[in-house]
């Protein structure tokens, strides 16, 4: 009588990257998103340090680019947590 030696339930290793390509390329186009987000947020800078220079407060700095960050960290996050259908 011979002794089956293999496991029934045996798991594949799989070797290579932890996330796949349309992750890696989501990954990209968050860390995008955050760059040009802080990009628009710099700037308005005085020419004298004793005038106030209300460029600082404008639409692109206010509004604009805390989105923009805001939905660069949120591409992130989804980038790391989706697993794409096989």
């Amino acid at each position: 009588m011979e002794k089956n030696t293999q496991k029934p339930n045996t798991v594949e290793e799989k070797t290579g990257f932890v996330l796949e390509k349309k992750n890696y390329i989501l990954i990209g186009v968050g860390f995008l998103l955050l760059i040009i987000g802080f990009i628009l947020l710099s700037g308005g800078k005085a020419e004298d340090p004793s005038i106030f220079n209300p460029e600082i407060f404008n639409f692109r700095r206010i509004t604009l680019a805390p989105i923009i960050i805001l939905l660069g960290f949120i591409t992130e996050i989804v980038a790391i947590v989706w697993k794409p259908k096989k």
